[in-house]
């Protein structure tokens, strides 16, 4: 099975790089800018893969369509971009699998729904945006996840067909864009896993407890 895989698509935030400690700081600074006490990190974290929409509502329970809901998240948006790179790294166990990858020749990529504006500069600052075989944004294809259409961009960047792409993600529309696009999918239960469906019931090939069981997966020494 995983001699099929000449391709792995990892999601960006909660997967590849934990980038939770930047994003909770935009929204607990926006608190305290308004002398609100900081939120603990273990609230927000979960809500990193919602993206300003979750953020935003972790932190002062709006939602879109309620009033100052958009002022709130262009703010949210705003002191992000100032710092998005503060305490923002790869997953430590994530850098020896991309290394492994790269000795064996098995290129990787990246699919997000984050913003070129937001994903380009962080990609580029720790230093993957020359490894990736490909780099897709939320904004880089008409569709975003669940959507398949970014998963088979990537597939087409890469140069393989969307049968031999595993996709790793840690949450479940990342599951349901691989499913829809072909690929053989993998849950990160080390990611930010949001506050739906437990990981183990979203349907994914297997669920894999860190980066370094990926390896295993793929028959990797």
């Amino acid at each position: 099975m995983t001699a099929s895989i000449r391709c792995v698509l990892f999601d960006l935030d909660g997967t590849l790089i934990d980038s939770a400690p930047d994003l909770a700081g935009a929204a607990n600074a926006m608190r305290v800018a308004r002398d609100l006490a900081e939120l603990p990190y273990e609230r927000l974290r979960p809500m990193v893969g919602s993206g300003a929409r979750g953020m935003v509502g972790a932190a002062f329970g709006v939602a879109p369509g309620q009033e100052g809901f958009e002022a709130l998240r262009d703010e949210f948006l705003q002191r992000y971009e100032d710092g998005l790179l503060l305490r923002t790294a790869v997953f430590a166990e994530m850098v020896a699998v991309l290394q492994a990858l790269e000795r064996a020749a098995l290129p990787w990529g990246i699919v997000t729904n984050k913003h070129a504006r937001f994903a380009e500069p962080v990609v580029r600052g720790l230093g993957l945006h020359e490894r990736a075989a490909a780099l897709i944004c939320g904004d880089t294809t008409a569709h975003a996840k669940p959507h398949p259409e970014p998963l088979l961009e990537a597939a087409r960047r890469a140069g393989v067909a969307p049968q031999e792409c595993v996709y790793v993600g840690d949450d479940l529309r990342d599951v349901q864009a691989g499913r829809a696009a072909g690929m053989a999918t993998l849950a990160a239960a080390w990611g930010y896993l949001g506050e739906g469906e437990p990981v183990h019931e979203w349907g994914a090939d297997a669920v894999i407890e860190n980066p370094l069981v990926l390896l295993k997966w793929l028959g990797m020494p």
